[in-house]
């Protein structure tokens, strides 16, 4: 016979059986709308419904709402709610269950996040004043009020063609002398280019240099000469620029740079007029061997390595709950000298202060919810050993930081904010400001800071790069009140539209890091697929292979940034980055690491113009994941090169030569 708990448990078995046979099977689950178009801004409410094999729906079911692809674009509550903030594409599922129990089902729904309409038209170059007979092309783009950039066609339009003609690709031709407006418009945005035409006084035109030697990617600047019947010059004659063969670019001002070496053909041709110019182009030259110094593999996956001030010892951090302190007095036998264990799954970041007496360490996915910051003295460098942490308002993790002056700028995963963390007294951290884009909280999330004398370099994903006053002086900011300089906003989805195509919509894509060096800052973008392949290789994690640019962004004037060059590696993804002197160290997760040439002026295809030194592969038989590269930056100190590969631990290198 048995127990009475036991009959009285046998009967609740049976009578939760008999209310699952009695439940209804969901054979299908649909969304409406299944697939919709919102603007930047909007939200749209997605309804789930239940049918059974007959068609009929399901009343008594529960749904629960989730996103895949877009999480930085769009997000979606427990109610169905799709909030979306930045242009790209989401796909929402919907989890529906009988409540009386049974098997769920689920369905799903894309989000295609479009820019807003066109506010304003950017015409490049700027004309104000020609020649009768000149010509010359204007590139007109649309953007919304946004920054997105628009594709809307541009329509252009002369209140006097006898004096300016403009045909529908926005070639003017000045005719006769006298006035004219030129008219751009592109939905409701309209862009209005007044122009004042001259009689032209120029008799004759040539080129300086006439002929020139030059190595790919280095940047020669030809002079147009324009003069008049009696000899004197004509300063403001600018002409148009043509070139041949096409392995080589020049722009309005007359900066020409080959990708190739050859012999190029330049012509200036002003009004009827044209001035030629011959560069002969030889190869760079720059490629160098390298030399393996040291390797020290680890157990688990590592991730940001930094080096003391001191130099001697260095630290790693782990996608895990440690970090390891490293000997590096012997390069060629790096040891560890003692661990900081945290509450943490992934320890992204590492860095100390300026004088190596502290340090900042990050955490996320902690056990208790509560990551944030932890705070290292580094009295001594061997035995790095936590003093304070920081979690008031940093709960939901942090990815960067970087410490600057006795300010800690990190980056806030929860709300994708960037927050300042005064740690003057590093025993008793406290937030002195937050900053954030004004767009959409649907699509914010600063991902890495960089900061150089006073001004904050933002990562900002799909906002590209922001740059802030923290102290420069040229808003009036200050750590306490952070103060917007200027933006560079680009298309992402044209940008990566190969991966789109590879893996479908919804593929993860943003400005990841931002590095400032002389008059350029540079700016990485991280990007995978939105469905990983085999066929690709193994890349990072569940991510799949990576792919991204290297965007060099000219801020000579700091309130307008403008992309002058970019580096991009077709095997991998321009990951963390490092810069000493004319050489940029950067990982390029799987395709290894990767050693370039920035020396003089930059412009166009860094790749192509042969200006990669060095390409080292970090895979060998002692990794988590053998023989399998995935680097994921670099440091450069005294000719040694410490790259921290996630499946294979750090590898230092010397490039010889």
């Amino acid at each position: 016979m048995l127990p009475v708990h036991a009959l009285l448990l046998l009967a609740a078995v049976q009578q939760q059986q008999s209310v699952a046979a009695r439940a209804p099977t969901i054979a299908k689950v649909t969304i409406q709308p299944a697939e919709v178009a919102l603007q930047v801004g909007d939200t749209v409410r997605l309804v789930a419904a239940a049918l059974d094999s007959a068609g009929r729906p399901i009343r008594d079911v529960t749904v629960s709402w989730f996103q895949a692809g877009g999480r930085f674009e769009g997000k979606v509550d427990s109610t169905g709610l799709v909030s979306v903030g930045s242009v790209g594409s989401l796909t929402v599922s919907a989890l529906v269950a009988p409540r009386a129990g049974g098997s769920p089902s689920t369905a799903f729904a894309r989000v295609t996040v479009l820019p807003r309409p066109a506010s304003r038209i950017a015409i490049e170059p700027a004309v104000t004043r020609l020649y009768a007979g000149q010509s010359v092309t204007l590139s007109a783009q649309p953007f919304s009020a946004q920054g997105d950039r628009r594709q809307d066609d541009v329509v252009w339009s002369s209140d006097a063609p006898v004096v300016v003609a403009v045909s529908p690709a926005g070639r003017l031709v000045a005719g006769r002398p006298g006035r004219a407006t030129v008219t751009a418009k592109a939905g409701r945005a309209v862009r209005t280019v007044p122009i004042t035409v001259a009689a032209n006084p120029v008799a004759s035109v040539g080129l300086e240099p006439a002929t020139a030697s030059v190595r790919t990617g280095d940047v020669l600047r030809l002079a147009f000469r324009a003069h008049n019947g009696s000899g004197a010059a004509v300063t403001d004659a600018t002409p148009e620029w043509s070139l041949s063969p096409g392995n080589a670019q020049i722009e309005h001002d007359g900066n020409f740079v080959a990708d190739l070496p050859g012999t190029y053909r330049v012509l200036a041709t002003f009004a009827g007029r044209t001035a030629e110019g011959l560069v002969e182009v030889r190869p760079r030259d720059v490629r160098r061997p390298t030399t393996l110094v040291g390797r020290l593999p680890l157990p688990v996956n590592a991730a940001e390595f930094w080096l003391h001030p001191g130099g001697r010892y260095g630290y790693i951090t782990t996608m895990g709950d440690r970090a390891y302190a490293i000997d590096l007095g012997d390069p060629a036998r790096p040891t560890i000298t003692d661990s900081v264990v945290v509450d943490a799954r992934h320890i992204n970041d590492l860095m100390t202060t300026e004088d190596g007496k502290y340090g900042v360490l990050t955490r996320e996915n902690a056990s208790t919810r509560k990551n944030g910051i932890v705070i290292l003295s580094f009295e001594d460098p061997a035995h790095p050993k936590p003093i304070a942490e920081f979690t008031e308002t940093v709960t939901g993790g942090v990815h960067s930081t970087f410490i600057y002056k006795g300010y800690i700028y990190l980056t806030d995963d929860a709300t994708g904010s960037l927050r300042v963390i005064d740690i003057r007294d590093p025993y008793r951290p406290r937030q002195v400001a937050r900053w954030e884009t004004p767009s959409s909280k649907a699509g914010n999330y600063v991902h890495d800071v960089d900061v150089k004398d006073g001004l904050a370099y933002l990562s900002y994903w799909n906002d590209g790069l922001i740059i802030l006053d923290v102290g420069n002086g040229i808003k009036g900011g200050s750590p306490e009140q952070p103060k917007l300089v200027s933006q560079y906003k680009y298309d992402l989805d044209a940008l990566y539209r190969e991966v789109e195509a590879v893996g479908g919509p919804g593929f993860i894509r943003g400005a990841h890091t931002a590095w400032r060096h002389g008059k350029y800052v540079f700016v990485g973008d991280e990007v995978f697929s939105a469905a990983p392949r085999n066929t690709e290789g193994s890349g990072v994690n569940t991510l799949g292979r990576a792919y991204g640019r290297l965007h060099v962004i000219d801020v000579s004037d700091v309130t307008r940034p403008r992309p002058v060059a970019y580096y991009e590696p077709k095997d991998g993804g321009a990951h963390n980055v490092w810069v000493a002197g004319d050489t940029l160290y950067m990982g390029d997760y799987q395709g290894g690491l990767r050693v370039v040439d920035i020396s003089g002026e930059l412009r166009g295809d860094l790749l192509r113009q042969g200006r990669e030194i060095a390409h080292v592969v970090t895979a060998d038989g002692r990794g988590v994941h053998p023989n399998a590269p995935n680097t994921w930056g670099a440091i450069y100190r005294d000719g040694l090169i410490y790259a921290p590969d996630i499946n294979s631990g750090l590898w230092i290198v010397r490039v010889e030569g």
